[in-house]
């Protein structure tokens, strides 16, 4: 999914430095298979001059990365990408994209540290690629949500068969998304923030 079809936030990004009324930050991190759009929802919805790492593809990658319906795409993320936003007047999240080439999956643990919570992207076309990164947040301790990315030409399914073909228990949330639109991708984070919420409620959240 191309970033530069993302929505842009209108007038210049803020500079760096926190909201003076901001009292709690948390850290989110963005995870899913290759292609499937972290770099462009870290770049649709930061408040801040998103940081990435992006590195031109090479005909060296091939045959060793899984670029499926990425064909038109031109770089990847080699470390990880990153963002803010803040969600209230008084709670700012930090949002860390992770690589999604598995050669670079070892970059992972560092970046799951510290994390209060994750969004799980998913492409419908690659659903088997999701499992091995749900499992791993899930090795960590790490909450997650599930997010739908819209691509034009992948099948679209109901939630409950998405949730029986991904192995989820009822209570993970599943939402979809446009990961190019602001609002869209603000959604998936309100919607991780009210089960972290909801988990934290009922004392599950560590």
């Amino acid at each position: 999914m191309d970033f530069n079809g993302s929505d842009t936030i209108p007038g210049p990004r803020t500079e760096d430095q926190l909201p003076h009324t901001a009292q709690a930050a948390a850290k989110i991190v963005i995870v899913g298979g290759f292609g499937v759009g972290k770099t462009t929802m870290v770049g649709s919805v930061s408040e801040i001059t998103p940081l990435t790492t992006e590195e031109t593809m090479t005909q060296a990658g091939i045959g060793v990365d899984d670029n499926f319906g990425s064909a038109s795409k031109t770089a990847t993320t080699v470390a990880m990408d990153f963002g803010r936003i803040s969600i209230t007047d008084q709670l700012v999240l930090y949002l860390f994209g992770t690589p999604g080439q598995q050669r670079f999956w070892f970059l992972w643990n560092g970046l799951f540290e510290g994390a209060l919570g994750a969004v799980v992207l998913v492409d419908t076309r690659r659903l088997e690629v999701s499992f091995d990164v749900m499992g791993r947040l899930e090795e960590r301790g790490v909450p997650f949500v599930v997010a739908i990315n819209s691509f034009p030409d992948a099948p679209r399914y109901d939630i409950e068969e998405l949730r029986t073909a991904l192995d989820l228990t009822p209570d993970i949330p599943i939402i979809e998304c446009d990961a190019r639109r602001r609002a869209s991708s603000r959604d998936v984070l309100m919607t991780l923030m009210r089960f972290l919420h909801s988990l934290a409620m009922t004392g599950s959240l560590t």
